[in-house]
């Protein structure tokens, strides 16, 4: 039993700290392959976003379908290549977040659907346009783990970072009403009242967080 007691904690505290080296890089190499060959498709292909332009979200829809290609292939192709090397991995995973929330939007959210079981129905993987949004759901749950804890300890950024000290984190209301806030937009694109739900419980804590500070001087 005392064995047992002893070899768990250290087999949990190493894969751990492999953990730290080997899961994002996982996740970076995977992300960083599919975003480039998306970018790359784009680069070398022909501009198609003028058949869908009145489908993107605001205020993208306001800009040209050239220049919203052009932001797209740049940010996947850029955002691919500073996943692959761990180079300002939360701000490329963020950023890739959105073209993928934008894409998803515009092209591979269901048309039309009255009922969870109709919006459950675009849950695959399909060639047949709107209503196939699984693979861009898997890479946003593949990146936030990337824009919540970087690029672990195999990248430029840990390299950049040094032997510094890593800050504890704080989960608070004043952290959960930015990300309320913040995520409330590319939410709304999918979701309008998931994402009007977001916005205000995200300045509700905000206030909250404002109110508790004020009385803690």
């Amino acid at each position: 039993m005392t064995l047992l007691h002893t070899a768990v904690p250290a087999a949990r505290t190493r894969l751990d700290g492999l953990g730290q080296w080997l899961a994002p890089l996982g996740l970076r190499l995977l992300l960083a392959w599919e975003f480039f060959e998306s970018g790359l498709e784009k680069w070398r292909g022909e501009n198609w976003f003028g058949s869908i332009q009145d489908a993107f979200p605001p205020p993208l829809r306001w800009l040209s379908a050239e220049a919203n290609w052009q932001a797209a292939t740049w940010l996947e192709l850029v955002g691919a290549v500073c996943l692959l090397l761990g180079v300002a991995t939360r701000a490329s995973a963020a950023m890739l977040i959105g073209v993928t929330v934008v894409a998803t939007a515009a092209v591979h959210w269901p048309a039309d659907w009255e009922s969870l079981a109709g919006l459950a129905g675009g849950y695959a993987i399909t060639d047949s346009g709107q209503g196939n949004f699984k693979l861009p759901l898997l890479f946003i749950a593949m990146l936030l783990p990337l824009l919540f804890h970087g690029a672990g300890r195999c990248s430029v950024d840990a390299l950049l970072a040094g032997r510094r000290q890593a800050h504890g984190g704080r989960s608070d209301p004043l952290g959960w009403g930015m990300l309320g806030v913040l995520a409330a937009g590319p939410v709304s694109w999918l979701l309008p009242g998931a994402g009007l739900t977001l916005l205000l419980l995200g300045a509700a804590l905000l206030a909250w967080a404002w109110r508790s500070a004020r009385h803690a001087v």
